[in-house]
Formats: C-alpha cells, sequence, structure tokens
C-alpha cells in the first residue's frame, strides 16, 4: 500500500515490499524547447531506503528550468512516485 503522508517529504512516498539496502540513481533530463524558460538539462536523482514497513522512494530534481512552476514540477514529481508505487505494489 502506498502512502505518500507517511515519509515527512513532499517527494517522496512509502511502497513496499521492503528494501534492504539504499539505493541511489540519477539521471539527466533534457528539456528541448525554443524557449529558454523550459529548456534546458535537469537532474533527477531517485533515492530508495528502507522503512519500517516498506521502502521510502525519494525523488530529487536539481536545475529544473525557471519557465516550469514549483507547484507543476511537484504535481509531476508526485505522480511519478504513485506511478512508481502502483508498479512496484502490482508486482507483490
Amino acid at each position: 500500500m502506498a502512502s505518500s503522508s507517511s515519509p515527512s517529504c513532499s517527494s517522496c512516498v512509502l511502497v513496499r515490499p521492503i528494501l534492504l539496502h539504499r539505493v541511489s540513481a540519477t539521471e539527466p533530463f533534457e528539456f528541448d524547447s525554443s524557449d529558454p524558460a523550459v529548456a534546458g538539462t535537469m537532474t533527477v536523482r531517485w533515492v530508495l531506503e528502507a522503512a519500517p514497513g516498506g521502502t521510502i522512494a525519494t525523488v530529487i530534481a536539481e536545475n529544473v528550468p525557471y519557465g516550469i512552476s514549483q507547484a507543476d514540477h511537484e504535481i509531476g514529481m508526485n505522480s511519478s512516485l504513485a506511478h512508481l508505487a502502483g508498479y512496484v505494489e502490482s508486482k507483490h
């Protein structure tokens, strides 16, 4: 069961199964646009850490193009985390 309110973080979610170790992955995302406000390379780091009752998945974004509002960015990140939780939990 996913719960975005379990961790004390706006960009993380608690998912099952339980992870035994800490895992981190970093990936660049290129926004290709003629508008400099929404162009550039954003770096996203995913961190998975063991937690009581499951795994906390945290996403950290750096260098988000200045034309993407914080509210829109949070909606996108939370959607990604919800999809991750749904996918992982559907496999178990």
